[in-house]
């Protein structure tokens, strides 16, 4: 499970209350306390709720765990309660509630993907790429992986993968080449190209890369392209990748790829998380 620091936690927080809460502050309500009940509207796979509970922990609040991300909901199903002093609840509340609710729809569309995926090949890998809004990798990469799948590659950093547009650049140098001199001075990456057509993932496969990415082959060309490459020696992986998402999922991997590579999770509409609230009536209350 990917871990968030308080810091991190403590930025989303400043966001939304950078110098106090003006409207709990002004009724005074320094004195209540209470608890607030989150809970699933509808059907979802939560995502990001243990992170949401240690944010409403570092507002002033306690909190109880009735689910962990990666779950199957049901609507009504609890997720957590928070009890505290009513400045720590109103504070951590809409933070925790949208983070949950944003999340929790990636990861629900990402478990989709999976199970209609794993119907057709229960072995199969279904990846996210990094194309998630920038400055949110982090959160998407735990949404992803609370939906039961991985993350293709996290960034530039990470992985050796070639595209086209970097073969713009090297005009005249064959695959082979290219394969040659990323073993030589990354001996121990693993080498990944995305292909455009048939000819050139053969062609990247004689080269022996590790990984073949074939970018919005349909599924009749990767069962093509499986087929093909399925009586090579050393057979390199093959990816779909591009325009992958739940409706079409099944017949990519009834194709023959060993992994989906998938964008579609990030533009999920959120899940509906329900909040209420139970006043102490034992606390203090304001005078209004």
């Amino acid at each position: 499970m990917i871990c968030f620091f308080d810091s991190e936690l403590e930025r989303l927080l400043a966001d939304d209350v950078p110098f106090g809460d003006l409207t709990t502050d002004q009724l005074g309500l320094a004195g209540a306390a209470g608890r607030m009940d989150f809970s699933a509207r509808g059907a979802m796979v939560p995502a990001l709720v243990e992170a949401a509970a240690r944010l409403l922990e570092l507002a002033g609040a306690k909190v109880a765990l009735s689910a962990r991300s990666g779950d199957a909901l049901a609507a009504g199903a609890p997720i957590l309660s928070a009890q505290g002093p009513a400045p720590a609840l109103l504070r951590g509340w809409k933070v925790a509630q949208t983070l949950i609710e944003i999340w929790s729809g990636v990861a629900s569309a990402t478990r989709d993907i999976v199970e209609e995926a794993r119907a057709a090949s229960p072995d199969i890998c279904v990846a996210g790429t990094r194309k998630n809004t920038p400055g949110t990798k982090k959160f998407a990469a735990a949404a992803v992986e609370s939906g039961g799948a991985v993350m293709h590659r996290l960034g530039l950093s990470e992985t050796i993968l070639v595209f086209p547009e970097h073969l713009a650049f090297l005009p005249g140098a064959s695959l082979e080449e290219i394969a040659t001199k990323l073993r030589r001075q990354s001996p121990e990456k693993k080498l990944a190209i995305e292909v455009k057509s048939h000819d050139q993932a053969l062609a990247a496969a004689r080269a022996r890369f590790h990984l073949i990415q074939a970018e919005k082959f349909s599924p009749a060309e990767i069962a093509r392209l499986a087929g093909a490459l399925r009586g090579l020696h050393g057979r390199p992986l093959l990816a779909a990748a591009g325009g992958v998402k739940r409706d079409n999922a099944r017949a990519y991997a009834e194709a023959g790829a060993d992994i989906l590579v998938t964008s579609a999770p990030y533009s999920a509409a959120p899940k509906d998380v329900a909040v209420s609230f139970v006043v102490d009536c034992q606390a203090s209350t304001p005078r209004l």
